[in-house]
């Protein structure tokens, strides 16, 4: 494997992909076989993977990549005639009726025998700030995955792994990294990130989307009632971004309903309920920035950049860890993974998708690898919008004029959500740069290693590593040349 290889999810030709594979039904213990290092014994053939090989796996969706394929024909709903079955049930595809992508009602704790893993967890903040998440790290037992059931374990073990990675890489600053993972961690990390068809790295779906609580269990979906599961240095800031993301995706939830609502009216020729369909896909974006407009009254932009960004980076396309990392008893040869990045939240993918929004290549290409960070049940919900009729096709071949405007709506809001997205980096990070390099920065309410020397390996560029304004000006304008002209 060359240095610094990243192993994509979506391959074909290595033994970590995970296929488009729907969960449909509920996860079963994993295999108890021994773990087999790259290299070293009979590796599983390419989907199965070694310590995941007890999950069923669902049907995959086509492979085909037209987006008229045949496989959507249109329903006819007259006597007589037997109708075809609706397509993108959200349930196939792991996403809620009422959550969306979130995970619903994530577990809060793992099984008796990862308590080791929780307890350092539980006290990263502390540990990081006192230098010693390393060393507890080091006295850490390896612990076996086989004990994990269900994708609600699994999913709380990532997010429990890759806090304790972010914690462990970043805990004396970009200066300060290490170049391999030690196996305690790295194997049982790995054994999970490939029942999950996840990278064994913190990503969206982790720190969002399973990363949430109600403080009253009977309480409201708001902030106010929200807590974290799991920290990391950066205290009510860090909180608040997580939150407020969280909020984001939750404001999403009418138009990704709308987005099935629709591709049924066209599959009907059901004009009136996608006009509809495509208000609610428009006020549902609205939300969305709504939402997004939260962050200036939870996230202090010195305590981001300063002290939690360090904490989203990851090790490809990142100065600070130009070789990548080696995980211990994985592979003796350096991977590569990005970061943290809003690029790897399905919502936008599936709304681009609908819309028939097409980006430049490169962005299509930072794009399309972000989706190997996805869930996989998500990430083949995407596919299987992008396989659809076409929305834009269709809206043209009517001559209806109000569908046209309630598209045209749908892509404005979305260009406006992306415009808006460029002032919140500009603020959190260009803006607190240039505080941070004329010595005003402040560490506000928490401490971390880079408190005081704020990091500058990824000045300009986001912690998945996109050329960061380059990408979100190039992604908005494409946007709204998606437009239909009267």
């Amino acid at each position: 494997m060359p240095t610094g290889t990243e192993i994509n999810v979506c391959s074909t030709t290595t033994p970590y992909r995970q296929p488009l594979t729907v969960f449909a039904r509920s996860l079963r213990p994993l295999g108890a076989g021994p773990w087999l290092p790259p290299g070293q014994g009979t590796l599983p053939p390419p989907g199965r993977p070694a310590l995941a090989q007890h999950i069923p796996a669902a049907p995959q969706p086509s492979q085909s990549t037209s987006r008229r394929c045949g496989q959507y024909p249109v329903m006819e709903t007259g006597e007589g005639t037997e109708e075809t079955p609706l397509p993108l049930e959200l349930s196939t595809f792991q996403v809620s009726e009422e959550y969306g992508f979130l995970l619903p009602n994530p577990l809060t704790e793992l099984p008796a025998p990862y308590g080791p893993w929780m307890e350092i967890a539980h006290d990263l903040p502390r540990l990081i700030a006192s230098r010693r998440l390393r060393s507890q790290v080091h006295q850490m037992q390896q612990l076996s995955t086989r004990h994990l059931r269900g994708r609600e374990e699994l999913h709380l073990a990532h997010l429990v792994l890759s806090f304790i990675t972010m914690g462990y890489l970043w805990q004396e600053g970009e200066e300060g990294t290490v170049k391999v993972l030690p196996r305690n961690l790295a194997i049982p990390f790995w054994e999970v990130s490939q029942a999950l068809g996840l990278p064994p790295i913190l990503s969206h779906a982790d720190f969002v989307l399973a990363n949430w609580r109600r403080k009253n269990p009977n309480g409201p979906l708001e902030i106010e009632n929200l807590d974290t599961i799991i920290s990391l240095p950066g205290g009510e800031s860090l909180r608040g971004f997580i939150l407020v993301t969280l909020l984001v995706e939750k404001a999403a939830v009418p138009g990704i309903k709308a987005i099935v609502q629709a591709i049924r009216a066209i599959l009907r020729r059901d004009e009136e309920t996608l006009h509809k369909a495509l208000q609610a896909l428009a006020e549902a974006i609205g939300d969305m920035s709504k939402a997004l407009k939260r962050m200036h009254d939870y996230v202090d932009p010195a305590v981001f950049y300063a002290v939690i960004r360090i904490f989203l980076s990851g090790w490809k396309d990142n100065p600070a860890m130009p070789a990548g990392l080696v995980y211990d008893g994985v592979s003796d040869e350096p991977m590569a993974y990005s970061g943290g990045s809003a690029a790897q939240s399905t919502v936008l993918h599936a709304f681009d998708e609908l819309l028939g929004i097409r980006h430049s290549e490169e962005s299509t290409a930072f794009l399309h690898r972000m989706r190997g960070y996805m869930p996989p049940p998500h990430r083949a919900f995407v596919e299987e919008i992008h396989r659809a009729p076409s929305l834009k096709q269709h809206v043209l071949s009517s001559g209806d004029g109000r569908l046209r405007t309630a598209f045209n709506q749908c892509v404005s809001a979305l260009a406006d959500f992306r415009s808006y997205h460029i002032t919140i980096v500009t603020k959190y990070i260009t803006v607190a740069a240039a505080k941070a390099k004329a010595g005003r920065a402040e560490a506000g309410d928490s401490a971390g290693p880079s408190a005081g020397k704020p990091p500058s390996a990824l000045e300009a560029k986001g912690t998945g590593g996109s050329h960061i304004f380059s990408f979100l000006k190039s992604v908005r304008d494409t946007t709204r040349e998606g437009m239909i002209s009267a």
